[in-house]
């Protein structure tokens, strides 16, 4: 993926909080972090040991922002979208 080095830097300068999500066990942080610093990525967080397969939820009390990488970087761009939430009642 020839253009994600630049744009993730490119988020991390504009103010964005990068954070890595993997599925990688905690025994292989060290080698991801040297990794990231090898190819020059600039993140904020490195979360491990993501569960495996799509059917997850993340659950957060505050505005998440989910970037799924589908093969190519573009930029950012705002929409509308229907979103199941839990009843406040």
């Amino acid at each position: 993926y020839p253009d994600a080095l630049e744009v993730i830097n490119r988020w991390f300068d504009e103010g964005h909080i990068i954070t890595f999500f993997t599925s990688r066990t905690e025994e292989h942080r060290a080698i991801t972090q040297d990794w990231l610093q090898e190819y020059g990525f600039k993140y904020h967080h490195l979360l491990m040991n993501k569960p495996r397969g799509g059917n997850y939820h993340w659950i957060d009390n505050h505005i998440v922002r989910a970037t799924r990488f589908k093969g190519k970087f573009t930029d950012l761009v705002t929409k509308v979208a229907e979103i199941e939430v839990f009843d406040h009642d």
